[in-house]
């Protein structure tokens, strides 16, 4: 065994939290730690890393329950602000999910395809304190009599709503270009003709998943920051990808891990869960999660230390291959590169757009590194491995 090697366990990182002695950076610091001391001396020093990211985050909606009132009712349709729920779940249990659009979106009407508002909308509407007018129709029972119901509510008068999100959090993404001859519009936001513009979305050297490649740390029972509350990992995501490419520091160089994610809407925070309109794509919602790393040994100190200049992201064209499932990679720039502002692509320079929020993200980390520091946010161990990458 070398005499340099550090081995601890998140017991003892909690312990030294609620001693108030636990060492805590954000990402964005211990890639300057571990530049400037080496993995070995940041492995001694630092308990916990803390990361971020704040994306649109399609995959994501609100699991909840309406309460019952005399008579009572086994809801079969259901909406909210117009938007369609879906009620296929119990008595008055629903799903709304994020992307889902109103039913009478007045631009829809005139550009169809280009929604204004929608489930995730109704998500942030409710988490602001406004109220929602609900709608719900039923076929009736001996047990459930009731067939309509039509009144206004506000987050206070759900008896339980949860953020249940079957896909958060990816693990680097595609960098999107247009080679064709016209403007499309894409999840990615809009893509100019002819390759006049690259977007791109991750939170980079601060992204949870590219702290801990491996998912050494994070699996069932995670606790996380999730939308301003608490919220925990569940496994992974849909889509998750068990076996990427990846490059000589670990990190995969295609879109790859995903994490199923659980809060409760109730503890959450409007700034921190944002609904978003991309112009002729429809709704999303842009969901901000921290997820903390403790650094166990030398090889989490290691990876935590990632810095933009190690991620790199697949360039794809989003007006032919993309639609057509074609898997062809133009090519891939590292974020480092990105975040300059333009990129140079067959001889061209072209300019780069984020669509996730840096500084955002940057928040998010200190916000979760200040509760671990006050000891109010103690680590967990996972209760079960991801499928391994």
């Amino acid at each position: 065994m070398s005499v340099h090697q550090v081995n601890k366990t998140i017991g003892e990182i909690n312990e030294r939290i609620r001693k108030g002695k636990a060492v805590v950076v954000n990402a964005e610091e211990m890639v300057r730690i571990v530049k400037k001391e080496g993995k070995v001396k940041a492995a001694r020093e630092v308990d916990v890393v803390t990361t971020g990211t704040f994306s649109p985050m399609c995959s994501s909606g609100l699991l909840f329950n309406i309460g019952q009132q005399p008579p009572v009712m086994k809801v079969s349709r259901m909406w909210m602000n117009n938007v369609p729920c879906h009620a296929g779940l119990a008595a008055v249990d629903s799903y709304l999910g994020a992307t889902e659009p109103s039913e009478d979106d007045p631009l829809n009407k005139v550009h169809p395809g280009r929604f204004t508002y929608g489930g995730a909308h109704v998500i942030e509407d409710l988490l602001r304190g406004k109220g929602v007018h609900l709608r719900a129709q039923a076929y009736g029972t001996d047990c459930y009599p009731r067939r309509e119901l039509d009144k206004d509510v506000t987050l206070a008068d759900l008896p339980n709503a949860w953020l249940f999100n079957p896909r958060n959090c990816y693990q680097n993404y595609n960098a999107a270009v247009n080679l064709t001859s016209r403007t499309i519009y894409t999840y990615m936001g809009p893509l100019k003709p002819n390759s006049n513009n690259i977007n791109y979305a991750t939170a980079g050297q601060l992204s949870p998943l590219l702290n801990d490649p491996y998912l050494q740390t994070i699996g069932l029972g995670t606790k996380i920051f999730m939308g301003g509350g608490i919220g925990y990992v569940l496994g992974a995501g849909s889509q998750h990808v068990s076996k990427p490419p990846r490059n000589e520091r670990g990190i995969p160089t295609s879109p790859a891990g995903t994490l199923m994610l659980k809060g409760d809407l109730k503890q959450m925070n409007a700034r921190y869960v944002r609904a978003v309109s991309i112009v002729g794509y429809g709704c999303s919602l842009s969901m901000g999660v921290g997820i903390p790393i403790p650094v166990l040994n030398e090889e989490l100190a290691w990876f935590t230390g990632v810095a933009d200049e190690d991620i790199q992201m697949p360039i794809k064209d989003y007006g032919y291959d993309y639609p057509n499932g074609l898997p062809r990679i133009l090519g891939h720039a590292t974020l480092e590169e990105l975040k300059c502002g333009e990129i140079e692509l067959n001889g061209k320079k072209v300019p780069t757009v984020p669509v996730t929020s840096y500084s955002m993200s940057l928040e998010i980390a200190n916000n979760l590194k200040q509760w671990i520091e006050e000891g109010k946010f103690l680590l967990t161990e996972k209760q079960e491995d991801i499928v391994s990458l």
